[in-house]
């Protein structure tokens, strides 16, 4: 998840503030026990190393990133067949401690939710219980011009609904107690209470309320909760043993604790606790590098669709201002990779797959703060790709 205006009181999108956390009771977390490094991390089908002098620049590019951004802790994983893996891990997990930032802890995912909503929404597609040019009306009911709003502009941002995180009412419920739970329903009210920014279709603008619709729609014609799709219909089948979908605040452990500037006063502040059900099918998810290599791949080229319905996915509309980047179905494409990023108080994420090169950059760090306007997590991806892929190299927008 990520901001456009919420970054202070008055201009932060995604921005949460805690004055007096609450104490929340988490439900037990379903998640697999977990080794000191998982298995797929240590041992990949390139288990071999990047030649030294290649890993030692980025190494250098790396450290130099953080510490000019003030990042507390980073994990890299870069997996360049035939050419080798890049595995490692900078800085502190937990600034209280010390505690290293290691590769098997667990993150919060932000925006990168998207890309699984997305992959539940085009399996009901597969199996014909909505089409992507159905108009959202008919299934969901209030929705501003929902008659003329389809499936798929919902997916690919060109739907016009105003996105509920640049309310104001809705970012001082969000301040004021970031440990507070928010209903899919009482964030749609928040959006509702605005007119359409556009027609649908004219043109695209990242909107967080076209993918808590697009939960609902899961959740109605799946049966079930979306927790429980994404668990059984998308993680299990993808072998992602270390992913899940909160229903809450919980957080398996081990992770990294996050950190924000995202508060009422604009101090930095430990977030790792706070409840992103405010982000719910649009940024809520948890997960680790293991996983997000695993899953790169597996999203970027449809293994759980249809070859129809993938080739839907990957038609990519022009972002404005970024050259040769563009927005499918649930997936940015940015000079040749293909997947998405995110964002949400205290935590940022990366996870790219590029084709021609079969190779995978899956980045995870624990601060939010933008630098000179820009994510952390952006300017380190820039960094590494123009160092190992200098002819694809990743760029793409803040979220909002």
């Amino acid at each position: 998840m990520r901001r456009a205006p919420v970054r202070r009181l008055a201009s932060a999108l995604l921005a949460v503030a805690a004055l007096t956390p609450a104490v929340v009771t988490a439900p037990s977390v379903q998640a697999a026990p977990r080794t000191a490094v998982p298995p797929s991390v240590q041992r990949s089908a390139d288990d071999c190393p990047l030649d030294p002098a290649l890993a030692a620049r980025l190494d250098k590019a790396i450290e130099e990133v953080r510490k000019e951004t003030g990042t507390p802790g980073i994990s890299v994983g870069l997996w360049l067949p035939g050419r080798g893996t890049y595995l490692r891990s900078f800085g502190v997990a937990d600034k209280a401690t010390g505690a290293p930032m290691r590769s098997d802890l667990f993150m919060r995912l932000g925006s990168e939710t998207k890309t699984f909503t997305a992959t539940a929404v085009l399996e009901l597609v597969d199996e014909g219980l909505v089409k992507l040019d159905d108009p959202i009306a008919d299934y969901i009911r209030g929705v501003r011009d929902g008659r003329h709003i389809t499936i798929r502009q919902l997916l690919e941002m060109r739907s016009g609904l105003f996105s509920y995180t640049f309310d104001k009412a809705f970012q001082k419920a969000l301040f004021t107690n970031p440990t507070r739970p928010f209903t899919p329903q009482q964030l749609l009210a928040y959006a509702h209470h605005h007119k359409n920014v556009f027609p649908p279709g004219a043109k695209f603008q990242y909107s967080n309320t076209n993918y808590i619709l697009l939960g609902l729609l899961v959740e109605k014609l799946g049966r079930m909760p979306l927790a429980d799709f994404l668990r059984e219909r998308v993680l299990k089948p993808s072998h992602l043993d270390h992913s899940l979908f909160p229903v809450a605040a919980e957080f398996p452990s081990p992770h990294a604790h996050g950190y924000t500037n995202q508060t009422l006063t604009g101090a930095v502040e430990d977030s790792t606790h706070w409840n992103p059900s405010w982000g719910w099918a649009a940024g809520a998810m948890i997960s680790d590098l293991s996983d997000l290599h695993r899953w790169a791949k597996e999203v970027a080229t449809g293994n759980l669709l249809s070859p129809a319905t993938q080739a839907q996915r990957l038609k990519f509309i022009p972002v404005e201002g970024f050259p040769d980047a563009g927005y499918g179905l649930g997936l940015f494409q940015t000079h040749g990779w293909h997947g998405h990023n995110g964002s949400l108080p205290g935590y940022e994420s990366v996870t790219m797959y590029l084709p021609q090169q079969d190779a995978t950059l899956v980045i995870v760090l624990n601060t939010d703060i933008l630098h000179n306007g820009a994510e952390p997590s952006t300017l380190f991806a820039k960094a590494i790709t123009s160092i190992a892929t200098p002819s694809n190299i990743y760029d793409l927008p803040n979220q909002g």
